[in-house]
């Protein structure tokens, strides 16, 4: 992200971040607000509190999609990732048996959610995610398991085109 003068008023910063944001295919409007909430939480245990949290308040997924084929490989813990494309726009739901990827999947579903398969494939998760510090902050088995969803993400928005 390109970075933005933050000696100036917040109405020519609110102007800038939205210019800045079209020309670089940003993040939904939902993930925007995640990362401005982590700016205010210091402590690490928090914002792991605060990404369990949004876990917490996602719809658990029916159990009837959580079948082999919305399984997604790569993750230590059981991740089921299931999307729909809706006048090309994607929308996922997703569960998993462990709160903190439950947390990673709603953080996903921010980031996605809405967007339309183009952009999809024009957002960089990964670094959306460094925004956040979590690139700093997850075992390397969450990070491998938060890579494999992106990529499904990814590769059920490639298919759907």
């Amino acid at each position: 992200m390109k970075s933005v003068n933050t000696g100036t008023r917040p109405f020519e910063q609110s102007y800038l971040r939205q210019v800045l944001d079209e020309e670089s295919n940003m993040a939904t409007e939902a993930f925007e607000e995640i990362v401005e909430d982590f700016e205010f939480i210091e402590d690490w245990e928090d914002r792991y509190r605060y990404v369990i949290e949004q876990g917490k308040d996602m719809a658990p997924l029916d159990d009837a999609l959580k079948v082999p084929a919305t399984k997604v490989e790569g993750c230590a813990s059981q991740v089921w990732l299931h999307a729909t494309i809706d006048d090309g726009l994607i929308h996922f739901d997703g569960d998993s048996d462990a709160m903190i990827v439950r947390g990673l999947i709603a953080l996903l579903r921010k980031l996605f959610n809405g967007l339309s398969l183009s952009d999809v494939m024009a957002v960089d998760a990964r670094a959306e995610m460094t925004r956040i510090g979590l690139n700093e902050h997850l075992s390397s088995q969450r990070s491998n398991g938060l890579r494999a969803m992106i990529e499904r993400i990814r590769m059920t928005a490639a298919d759907s085109a």
